[in-house]
């Protein structure tokens, strides 16, 4: 166990990379999915909410942190035309399914399952980016989820008592964090490796036969056609008479 106030620096951590990512986000160089930004920047909203109810103290200020950083980002996609990421459905029914994870903190009345539902729509509505980072891996960056990783780490290091209260969702920023990590690291390598060296082509025999070769005997002007009262040869048949 570390001191507690380093939640204090995990935050500081959380916030600098959502700020560089929002800054990016202006630039248009990341593409973020707003399906997700906006449940990331709801969820944590819920948690802390049921962390500040349940007397959790400054770890509460990590799931704060967490929720102000993709709310900047959310606002930052509206800003630049280059920045804007196509809703799929599949992403919709995952905000849908974050939605309902979310009302049911609203319908029960208990901390520990407040938290555990408010982790669920997190990480459905996480699902759309994870899926975006796998097929387009140039549109994200790692290094604001790496800042995320070491916030939930400290998170959890900082931790006094361990419950599913104080637990759950510093876990799974960690969880969340190494899964973005990995996909953009590694996808992200190999989408460069195939742009700078394409698949060679396949080999087709005869694509381009050669043109068939002109005769060389053949006359350069046509012969007379047979019958035909050619004057210059009769007047030498003559002659020779």
């Amino acid at each position: 166990m570390i001191d507690p106030r380093f939640v204090l620096v995990g935050a500081a951590l959380s916030m600098l990379g959502s700020s560089w990512y929002a800054l990016l986000t202006l630039r248009g160089v990341v593409r973020p999915n707003r399906v997700s930004w906006f449940l990331w920047s709801a969820a944590p909203a819920v948690a802390f909410g049921a962390q500040i109810s349940d007397g959790v103290g400054l770890a509460a200020v990590t799931t704060l942190a967490v929720g102000l950083g993709p709310f900047l980002i959310f606002c930052a996609s509206f800003v630049n035309p280059s920045s804007y990421w196509r809703v799929s459905r599949f992403d919709l029914w995952c905000g849908v399914g974050a939605v309902i994870a979310l009302l049911l903190w609203l319908a029960l009345d208990n901390p520990v399952l407040a938290v555990l539902t408010a982790v669920a729509a997190d990480a459905i509505g996480g699902i759309p980016t994870v899926v975006k980072a796998w097929r387009q891996p140039d549109t994200e960056r790692g290094f604001v989820y790496l800042l995320g990783t070491a916030n939930g780490t400290i998170a959890l290091l900082s931790l006094p008592v361990l419950d599913v209260t104080t637990v759950a969702f510093p876990l799974y920023l960690l969880l969340l964090g190494l899964t973005m990590c990995s996909v953009v690291s590694i996808r992200g390598r190999r989408f460069h490796t195939r742009d700078h060296y394409p698949a060679p082509t396949k080999r087709i025999r005869n694509a381009h036969p050669p043109s068939r070769p002109t005769r060389s005997n053949r006359p350069t002007h046509p012969l007379p056609h047979h019958g035909s009262a050619d004057s210059s040869v009769r007047a030498r048949a003559g002659n020779r008479r």
